[in-house]
């Protein structure tokens, strides 16, 4: 798994990258606006997956995990959601997809380049209305979310972006008390690359309850998993 990574995201993007002049996640992006239908979320995500899983491996969430968070959303049902990590939208096209009429998600993105691809994405999904982009480091922009952002709680979060930072931004969900009782953390790659100290401190809270979902590392065969902690209040 280690060394499939190291192949695709350094040594054969990097040599791509130089060749066509632009980033992987333009190319995503180009082959998603010249290949999926307009207004079409469901065509923009299998765009991606179809590129991804023939194309250019890339670190959405992917189709396989995809169904795990989607189902998870369905369940939760969420008027507020948030999404940490936003890369190219894809996972926020999914769960924006879900959403009932009003709700909306707040996705969290800190690197620029990627914000500005998936503003784009969001946009050419048309979910614009229901997704809102936020940029800048998570530990900024999380005790921001009751003043500027007007979130009371939230219904549902997912946490898919660097993962030394799950705990510690869980444990500031927690202190800026924005999750209530039945509020839905789902975590992706608890196994591969892994975030153990994520999984350790959930699994042993009193405040949480977890379900593992074992799956595969998007468009591979590396063993993976999502874990979802419903917060006890």
């Amino acid at each position: 798994g280690t060394a499939a990574l190291i192949w695709n995201e350094i040594i054969r993007e990097k040599v791509t990258n130089f060749i066509m002049n632009q980033s992987k996640e333009q190319r995503i992006l180009n082959f998603v606006l010249q290949n999926a239908v307009r207004g079409d979320p469901c065509s923009v995500v299998d765009t991606i997956d179809k590129y991804c899983s023939q194309e250019e491996w890339a670190m959405n969430v992917g189709n396989e995990k995809g169904l795990i968070l989607d189902k998870t959303v369905e369940e939760a049902n969420p008027s507020v959601a948030l999404e940490l990590g936003t890369y190219c939208g894809y996972s926020a096209v999914r769960i924006s997809r879900l959403l009932k009429a009003g709700a909306r998600l707040l996705t969290v993105e800190f690197n620029p380049e990627f914000a500005a691809i998936a503003k784009q994405m969001i946009e050419f999904a048309g979910v614009q209305d229901k997704v809102k982009l936020l940029e800048g480091p998570s530990e900024k922009i999380i005790p921001q979310l009751k003043k500027k952002y007007e979130v009371d709680t939230l219904d549902f979060v997912f946490l898919d972006h660097w993962k030394d930072r799950y705990t510690p931004d869980t444990i500031l969900l927690q202190e800026c008390n924005l999750l209530r009782k039945g509020s839905v953390l789902l975590a992706d790659n608890v196994i591969f690359p892994g975030a153990p100290d994520f999984l350790n401190y959930v699994r042993k809270s009193p405040h949480f309850q977890c379900t593992n979902y074992p799956s595969h590392l998007e468009y591979m065969q590396v063993e993976d998993a999502m874990e979802k902690a419903v917060f006890l209040g």
